[in-house]
């Protein structure tokens, strides 16, 4: 059995509570946050897609430890991976704590506010006791998953063109509204996408992107061209500076050789194919979510005692190096190459 500390609960630690919750592998040893309301579940977060921070505090058993202070989890005896849902600027602090301590660590997505600092983590990852592992769950989500392997196999030909967007409104609270801590939507939600355009076709040669800022200093809307020899076209969309109320929306469109095939998560059958020569499918896709499947998948690799793979944090920093290129685009007007 696996006991897990989950420390920070916003939307993200609640998410993965929950998930914990659900695992007969795991057990739940602690819980962390400096909010001592939100410790005691008298104020929740609230997640951005159905099914997510559904966790809560008050029903946890008895047993499990309630902690305002980070000391009382990083070392502890009873706790064999402690769960980073902090902000992204305390990651590379409080993860090398944990992995120093021995225990095994997961980080919340992005890694780090920039790649210095997640190659920081990542080096310290390499000659620790315990394995490393961070939440770019899109690799894992169902559908996105799918993809990556039609991807891989061929089964529709070459790729000619991909497409994938991600837009909200803003979230609210300080964190969220405050560029420097969270790098805008640039940083906090269109690296979803980056992310899984690195997982498909690798680091771009560079990248064309076009944004502006709306609610923080950074970058909170952007569109992005990614350039490589073997895909004519590479496109992502994200931002969360739609006007209060908009729903929350994710999609893709591949338009391969053979087929287009594409995913909408608000459409009932949200995965659709368009093969050459035949009807119209709509395959059944996992009801979980990207944080049960990659939490899951952690917890195996530990009890395997083998180094995840599907996402490292090597390529959670190349994919921050990424986004940064992206930055620099929208700032100076013209692609970045990224050698």
């Amino acid at each position: 059995m696996t006991r897990v500390a989950v420390v920070g609960l916003g939307m993200m630690g609640l998410t993965h509570l929950n998930v914990y919750r659900s695992l007969s592998n795991v057990t739940i040893a602690a819980i962390c946050d400096a909010d001592a309301d939100r410790l005691s579940g008298e104020t929740t977060a609230t997640g951005n897609v159905e099914g997510t921070a559904d966790a809560s505090v008050k029903s946890l058993p008895a047993e499990v430890r309630r902690c305002s202070d980070l000391n009382e989890v990083i070392g502890a005896a009873d706790v064999d991976v402690v769960d980073i849902c902090l902000p992204t600027h305390l990651h590379v602090r409080f993860g090398k704590q944990v992995l120093l301590a021995g225990q095994h660590l997961i980080v919340e997505k992005p890694l780090a506010r920039n790649s210095t600092d997640a190659d920081e983590l990542a080096q310290a990852a390499r000659s620790a006791k315990g394995l490393a592992f961070v939440g770019q769950c899109m690799r894992f989500w169902p559908g996105w998953a799918w993809l990556k392997d039609a991807v891989n196999d061929g089964r529709y030909g070459k790729v000619l063109a991909a497409t994938f967007r991600r837009v909200v409104d803003h979230p609210k609270g300080a964190f969220y509204e405050n560029g420097d801590l969270c790098g805008g939507a640039l940083l906090d939600l269109h690296i979803h996408d980056t992310d899984f355009v690195h997982y498909l076709f690798g680091m771009p040669k560079s990248v064309n992107s076009f944004g502006y800022s709306k609610n923080t200093n950074e970058p909170d809307h952007v569109v992005t061209r990614y350039l490589y020899d073997h895909v004519p076209l590479v496109v992502a969309e994200g931002g969360w500076a739609m006007s209060d109320g908009f729903p929350f929306s994710m999609s893709y469109n591949l338009n391969f050789e053979n087929a287009t095939v594409d995913f909408d998560i608000n459409r009932e059958q949200s995965l659709r194919i368009c093969e050459v020569g035949k009807p119209i499918e709509y395959p059944e896709v996992d009801a979980k979510m990207g944080y049960d499947l990659q939490l899951a998948y952690f917890i195996d690799c530990i009890e395997k005692q083998r180094k995840p793979e599907t996402v490292t944090l090597e390529n959670a920093a190349d994919t921050i190096r990424i986004v940064e290129a992206e930055a620099e685009s929208i700032k100076t007007g013209s692609a970045v190459s990224l050698g």
